[in-house]
């Protein structure tokens, strides 16, 4: 128990941080929680677009310019985060 104390109380203690390392922690974060939503969804996005094309080949280029399209889209999001943690880290 006296460790656990000890530890928390360390982390609780934020005058040895400086505010350019809490910016870093908080573009860190910025960055790393707004890349997981595109990643996920590009995933998913050419996951269901290779199922599209094994049940109906005919359809490819339909299929294709769709998902180049929420592709875009969907690392638009991912660039936003960034511009977030590079507006966090030098502002």
């Amino acid at each position: 128990m006296g460790f656990l104390a000890m530890f928390m109380s360390f982390l609780l203690d934020t005058t040895h941080i400086s505010d350019d390392g809490m910016k870093n922690i908080g573009a860190g974060i910025a960055i790393g929680i707004g890349a997981i939503g595109p990643a996920l969804g590009i995933g998913t996005l050419v996951a269901k677009a290779m199922e599209a094309l094994g049940r109906n080949p005919e359809a490819a280029p339909v299929i294709q310019t769709q998902m180049i399209l929420g592709l875009a889209f969907a690392e638009a999001i991912g660039i936003y985060a960034l511009l977030v943690a590079i507006i966090i880290k030098f502002v």
